[in-house]
């Protein structure tokens, strides 16, 4: 689309000469740029963050387009800059992507529900891409800002569109109609997500069903009561495609079987019986193939049809891990499908993970299946994006990739036919120092590629999931003023998550200051590329030098560790150097004293060699109701102290005392910066706030044996068995973290949907559990804590705290991140 024409469309006030521009990338994120000259950034203002801060930045990167609420200043000094000035640049974009999807009638689906949006997309997607030219949501793009950017893909090639929409409060399904105009509405389930903004499961529902007020066909499962009463009474004017197992229903589910593997459907469609398996068989993928089936029924696929299209569903992997590779390699696996929206988006998390240490890039890149566009078009595009994205190797797989390899010519890049040939190739021998990344279609097995350039481990593995700490990162932020700074704890290697890894992610997701407990920490972040800054809460006087050369900034809390600091600067010519300075408000811990106060203002201001950057305290029972007084008391110790400090000095000095618990019980006192530390592991102070779980410890069954009663099991024969059963032994042990005070019956696992308690004592690498009544099989997934079994609750059957839980995983346990 023109820009001029664009410049109409959202009504915009135009600053500087219009030229005869195409647009084709919308962008929001400025760290997603990748074709400057036919890209328009919209500068969207958030809760936390300002678009409009970004400009120069993207100007120097060559882009001229900005849509924008607030014109710059010195606009005039971006010269062949456009500016389009709009009231609201959310609104601007939104209306936008409502406009440009007016221009195509093909068929369009608008998902909604709680939970399951995604799979429903997904699956849909396998199922009709063969067919039909599909245009999707890229991943959860569900949001105000990735509902118009996925929208924004249809194209002329697309014969039909497929959006999920999601909703945090009320109000926003209206706007998100508006861009999607669904013909076909999927409302796939209703659950307690973002529940807290709704005054009931009933608004929220009603507010959800807002995306099909103009749609058609609206199929749902009617088994579900609420949802079914709230489409009753919205005053729908479409046709209803009901499923469940209600004789009224236009999809009738009259008998449910299933097996270890897969289930059998026999269903009832226009008095037509039918049976179908799916390769599934937990409740949550029975329901959404059925939304799938309804949707195939209704576009008039026949029944044999569907059938064969279920037996090629996949399931769909809606994370990109990132895990260890040989020879100092580090993969990032997206080996699960490969289009051109879920490219961009797999390189940008690469260029996220990209490191000073001096690993160059590899991109393993399969054919791109059912693009809609000829084979130079789209791999011309690709090439494109690989430049831009600094991409040092590329390894195409697939006959059509190879056979544009001339689009490639100035890139280091080697081509195969199959997987099969590449690893014959014996080429991912020479991997070394690279991150590589693998992104491919499900047909071109990139799991065999991995098996053989992973670093093989300890089978139990701690998996963070780094949405999950952006989620609970940003729930904290809800509470602060947009102003105040928040400064995230990853000492004690990330509370047992990995520091590197979080503190990237942290970084990504604009966290402000860092916190590590010694020098050695701060120093292994800076090496990894950790540009914010760094604060060491425990610093020691043999590590002062690795302060002053890694830049970061230290907690000082003592007379002693002041005069040796300044010392210490002094010695090597430094001044101004920021510290922090830390008051012991009741604590008594670490830290100045009110007494302390006349004599530190003194010898700060006798002195140039280091600046106070803030002052701070500790609460100690910030998140325990009884000691509100206590906490009341301590804030006001705090201020009094601050006060003589900052009174003391011409600059601005920060101050902050708040922390995870603080942030939610006490938001009044968050002053300039917070703290956030446990809060980003899915820990609340608030009874009633389910945070999101960002730790999940997994290991497998080792091997399955039958006891008969009376026998013992592990060591001091602890465990006896009261009657014949069925045991499974885990390679997870108190060396790996699992305390051995969870010995017989104590602790529990998650295996295959139900609880299992452990048998005998836990020894230092395996444990046993009784699985009598549980269907397991040798290779089995456990899960030791996560979604099912929380760290709080295990936290409480052992009479600590989950700061203990997390951060006693032993190093030799696999971490494990993703990004869904």
């Amino acid at each position: 689309m023109n820009i001029t024409v664009i410049s109409e469309y959202i009504s915009a006030e135009v600053y500087g000469s219009l030229a005869d521009q195409e647009i084709k990338w919308l962008l929001t994120d400025s760290r997603s740029l990748s074709f400057p000259a036919g890209s328009l950034f919209f500068a969207i203002k958030t809760r936390r963050n300002n678009g409009h801060n970004y400009i120069p930045e993207l100007y120097r990167q060559q882009l001229r387009h900005f849509v924008v609420s607030d014109l710059p200043q010195n606009y005039k000094e971006f010269p062949g800059a456009i500016f389009l000035l709009v009231p609201d640049t959310l609104r601007a974009l939104q209306q936008l992507a409502a406009v440009h999807r007016s221009n195509f009638s093909v068929p369009v689906i608008g998902i909604t529900g709680s939970n399951g949006k995604t799979v429903v997309k997904e699956w849909l997607y396998q199922l009709l891409h063969t067919d039909r030219v599909v245009t999707r949501s890229p991943r959860s793009y569900n949001s105000q800002i990735g509902v118009p950017l996925s929208v924004w893909g249809l194209n002329e090639k697309t014969q039909i569109g497929i959006f999920e929409a999601g909703i945090s409060q009320p109000g926003e399904m209206t706007f998100l109609e508006k861009v999607i105009k669904p013909e076909i509405g999927i409302f796939t389930n209703l659950g307690d997500a973002h529940q807290e903004t709704f005054r009931s499961l009933k608004q929220k529902c009603e507010e959800k069903l807002k995306l099909f007020s103009d749609s058609k066909v609206l199929i749902y499962n009617s088994d579900n009561k609420l949802v079914d009463i709230a489409v009753k009474q919205s005053g729908f004017g479409g046709q209803l495609f009901r499923w469940g197992k209600e004789a009224n229903c236009t999809l009738r589910i009259t008998e449910i079987k299933k097996g270890k593997t897969s289930t059998d459907l026999r269903l009832n469609y226009q008095h037509n019986d039918f049976t179908i398996e799916i390769p599934f068989v937990d409740e949550a993928s029975v329901e959404n193939t059925l939304q799938c089936v309804a949707v195939l029924l209704y576009l008039g696929y026949k029944s044999q049809d569907i059938q064969a299209k279920l037996q090629k569903l996949e399931p769909v992997a809606m994370r990109l891990e990132v895990k260890t590779g040989v020879r100092n390699c580090l993969i990032i696996n997206d080996s699960y499908n490969s289009d051109l929206n879920s490219l961009v988006i797999a390189l940008d998390f690469l260029q996220q993970q990209a490191t000073d240490k001096n690993l160059s890039r590899t991109l393993v890149l399969s054919d791109i299946l059912q693009s809609g566009q000829t084979s130079g078009e789209l791999y011309a595009e690709v090439a494109g994006l690989i430049r831009n994205r600094s991409i040092h190797k590329l390894i195409g797989i697939g006959h059509e990739i190879s056979q544009q390899s001339s689009l490639f010519a100035d890139i280091d890049a080697v081509f195969f036919d199959d997987t099969e040939s590449f690893l014959k190739s014996g080429i991912h021998y020479d991997f070394r120092n690279e991150i590589i990344l693998l992104k491919g279609s499900r047909k071109y097995r990139f799991e065999d590629i991995l098996s053989h350039i992973e670093l093989i481990a300890h089978e139990t593995t701690l998996e963070v999931n780094l949405n999950a700490l952006a989620d609970n990162l940003n729930y904290f932020r809800s509470k602060l003023r947009p102003e105040t700074k928040v400064m995230s704890m990853v000492k004690a290697f990330a509370y047992g998550s990995g520091s590197v890894e979080v503190a990237r992610s942290l970084q990504h997701h604009r966290c402000d200051y860092l916190a590590v407990a010694v020098a050695d920490e701060g120093a292994e972040l800076r090496r990894e590329g950790i540009r914010i800054p760094i604060v060491v809460m425990n610093p020691e006087k043999g590590g002062f030098g690795l302060i002053f050369d890694n830049n970061l900034e230290p907690e000082i809390y003592s007379f002693r560790l002041l005069e040796a600091f300044i010392a210490e600067a002094a010695k090597i010519g430094v001044s101004d150097y920021p510290i922090h300075i830390k008051i012991d408000s009741g604590m008594h811990r670490l830290g100045f004293e009110m007494a302390d106060m006349e004599k530190l203002v003194a010898l700060l201001a006798s002195q140039n060699q280091v600046k106070v950057r803030s002052v701070f305290s500790h609460l100690a029972g910030a998140d325990d109701p009884q000691f509100d007084g206590f906490t009341r008391q301590q804030v006001r110790v705090f201020g009094e102290c601050a006060d003589k400090i900052a009174e003391a000095f011409p600059h601005y000095i920060m101050r902050h005392i708040l922390n995870s618990a603080g942030i939610e019980r006490f938001p009044e006192f968050q002053f300039d910066m917070v703290r956030l530390g446990i809060g980003h592991y899915g820990i609340s102070a608030l009874p009633d706030v389910k945070l999101a779980q960002v730790c999940t410890l997994r290991t497998v069954i080792l091997q399955i044996k039958n006891i008969k009663s009376g026998d013992t099991i592990g060591y001091s024969r602890k465990g006896i068995a009261d009657a014949d059963k069925r045991i499974a032994i885990l390679p997870v042990g108190y060396a790996d973290g699992f305390d051995r005070k969870l010995s017989n019956g104590v602790g529990e696992v998650f295996v295959n949907g139900k609880r299992a308690k452990l048998i005998g004592n836990v020894s230092m690498d395996l444990i046993m559990i009784d699985v009598t009544n549980i269907e397991a099989s040798e290779g089995d997934m456990v899960e030791v804590f996560g979604r099912n079994i929380t760290i709080s609750e295990m936290a409480e059957k052992l009479h600590t705290i989950p700061y203990e839980i997390l951060t006693g995983i032993s190093r030799r346990v696999k971490r494990v991140y993703f990004q869904e």
